[in-house]
């Protein structure tokens, strides 16, 4: 094994900076983006309205990051997590000279609120809205459907990033 010298080596102040900055980071509660902290709940039931993805995708999200069990009936959840709404918008941001569309605003909106399994409110109504900015060209029509679908599921997963972690910080009881 070679050995590295010792001009190559970080110094002692820059090792201690790089130790100092990681316990601050976790000390101040700091989480990579996609870690989830764990829900002061056991068993969660979650309802949406009939035909939207976000049930599922909420769902699978407390399965993959968390230690919760969602569970399928109402009366075996400490909480009930429900999705009132979640809509897609798009509105025009900008026109050219011509009075082409040069770009959209899509937005995304989603309601929530914690229950009881009785359903008395442990937390009020929360809204997320997220916005995201769409450049048009008449010419890529199809491209920028399929981006304008990509946009919205990515404001859909950062929803729920955005849910779970106001969830997080309600504390039961």
């Amino acid at each position: 094994m070679p050995h590295l010298p010792l001009s190559t080596l970080p110094s002692m102040p820059a090792r201690l900076l790089v130790i100092s900055l990681f316990v601050y980071l976790t000390a101040c509660g700091f989480q990579l983006r996609g870690q989830l902290a764990d829900l002061p709940y056991e068993r969660v039931y979650v309802t949406a309205p009939v035909g939207l993805t976000i049930g599922a995708d909420m769902k699978r999200a407390l399965r993959t990051h968390t230690r919760i069990k969602v569970v399928s009936d109402i009366e075996k959840a400490e909480v009930v997590l429900q999705i009132v709404h979640a809509i897609n918008e798009k509105r025009i941001l900008s026109l050219s000279a011509g009075g082409r569309v040069r770009e959209f605003e899509l937005g995304y909106r989603v309601a929530t609120r914690l229950l009881d399994p009785a359903g008395n409110e442990l937390a009020t109504l929360r809204e997320v809205h997220l916005t995201r900015i769409l450049p048009f060209l008449d010419a890529q029509v199809l491209a920028k459907a399929t981006e304008e679908e990509m946009l919205y599921r990515d404001m859909q997963h950062d929803a729920i990033q955005q849910i779970l972690r106001q969830v997080s910080a309600i504390n039961p009881g």
